[in-house]
Parts: structure tokens; sequence; C-alpha cells
């Protein structure tokens, strides 16, 4: 009798397969590898892809994509190239399934990944909704990447790493940055006939400097860093205001334009010490 249920059950099973297996559907509040998953709003994903002004020549990496809705949003109302990072594969594996049924799967997808080991140093934007801790732990991947890759977080911030921008919606908040340039320490600037040490004191995208005027420290006015691109002036020891534009094009050179008060303008260089 037992042999007989049992391949009684055997048939049931192969004439419904979909009793014997349900499709995957994740559930809000599900654990995964470091957290417990729970969807972005759709109005924050797109605050958090439009305050990084994605467009169709981006390259998007969201880390710990969970049912994919980021790389979808990016990907169907951008442009853009997207890519998701899931850890957990079931979660992986619907997530491309949500990307094929949304039509995009020529310009996003899903893998399935470790955002800690998983290469995504070519992104030019990174979103996220992870935790303080995690977000910490990717921080100094974060900061060596491009300068003037942008990076949004859902609801958590990169502690005294303060953000560019921070918008609010309905109780949440999206947080914005900018990866700044490395320009810390000493550059011997060039613009022509006249050279100047300067240096600069960095934290972050924050700088502040000084600059050498023979025996008289100056110091540099309205120092600026937004990614690659830095301005900063000072007051020369005739007593012209000279202002300097440019961007920092590597860890040992920057360029860029200068003016001074008395009209004269031309072009710079600065190489680190």
């Amino acid at each position: 009798m037992v042999r007989i249920f049992l391949v009684f059950l055997a048939a049931l099973s192969l004439a419904f397969p979909a009793a014997a297996q349900k499709p995957y559907e994740p559930q809000v509040g599900q654990a995964g590898k470091d957290v417990i998953w729970v969807p972005t709003p759709d109005e924050v994903v797109d605050r958090m892809l439009r305050m990084a002004q994605v467009t169709k020549d981006d390259l998007v990496y969201d880390l710990g994509a969970g049912d994919g809705k980021i790389a979808i949003a990016a990907a169907k109302k951008f442009g853009a190239r997207a890519v998701g990072i899931e850890y957990e594969a079931e979660m992986a594996k619907h997530a491309q399934g949500n990307v094929e049924k949304a039509g995009v799967a020529a310009r996003a997808r899903i893998v399935r990944g470790d955002i800690f080991a998983t290469d995504f140093s070519q992104a030019t934007v990174v979103t996220m909704y992870l935790l303080p801790a995690l977000n910490m732990k990717l921080r100094p991947t974060i900061l060596a990447m491009r300068p003037g890759t942008r990076v949004t977080s859902h609801s958590f911030t990169m502690e005294d790493w303060e953000a560019d921008e921070i918008s609010s919606m309905d109780g949440r908040r999206a947080y914005f940055w900018i990866v700044p340039a490395n320009v810390n320490g000493g550059w011997n600037l060039d613009s022509g006939t006249d050279k100047a040490e300067i240096s600069f004191e960095q934290r972050f995208q924050k700088i502040e400097g000084t600059v050498a005027l023979g025996q008289t420290q100056g110091g540099l006015r309205e120092p600026r860093l937004r990614g690659a691109a830095i301005s900063f002036a000072y007051v020369d020891n005739n007593g012209a205001r000279r202002e300097y534009t440019g961007r920092v094009s590597s860890s040992k050179t920057m360029e860029g334009t200068f003016r001074t008060e008395g009209g004269a303008d031309g072009r710079w260089t600065a190489t680190k010490k």
C-alpha cells in the first residue's frame, strides 16, 4: 500500500509540476548575506538617479541589486548601461528575469557576486541601499575610483565623508557624493613667467591651502575641489589677485587656465612635489 501511495505522489508531481515547486518570489524582510531585503521606493530610485544626473553615456553599478529595480530604472528611464550585483543566487536569477520582462536586457543585467569581491571600478555611477557598516567597508574602494564618479545611497551615510547633496522624500533620505581627486600635499605651480609652490590639506572633497610668496606663506582663497575639477586663488606680492581653474589630470599633475586682476591670463600646470 505504501509503495502504491509513493508512486501516486510521484505521478502527481509529474502531472502538476507547478504544485511541486512554486516560482520564487522575494519577501520583504527576508535575510540576505549581510542585510535583509527591503526594496527602495520608486520615488527614491528616481531621485537617486537624477541626483547622479544619469545619462545614456553612464555605466551604473547597483551594489546589492535585490529585485533589480534600480538597474532596470537606470536603463529604461535614463538609457544608461546598468549592472546589478546580487549575492543571493535565487534573488539574482529573479532580478535578471525582471530585467528581461522590462525589455532592457540589451542595456542591463544582474550578476551574482559579492560586492566586496566583484570589480565595479569602471562604473561612472554607483548606487546602493546597504547598512552603515557596509557603506564604511566599501568607502575605501569607492574613494579609490576615478575622480568624478557619482555615488548615491538610500538612507545611509558615509559618516565623516559629508554628502555633496541630501534629498528628502516623505521621510526618506538619499545621499549623493562625487569621488574627489587626491590633491593633498605640495605642488610646484608654473604659469609661464610666474612660478610658485602651493600646498593643499585635504579631507575628502574639502580642501584648504597655502602658497609660498618668498618668506611669506599666503593663504589660498576659495579653494574648491569637485571630482577632478579644481579652483583656487591667491593674492601675490604685488597685491594682485590670481585666479586658477583646471583639472587634476593624474595623481601627479594638474593643469588649467589662470587670470589676474591686471588682465593677464594664460595656462598653468602643477606637478606633485
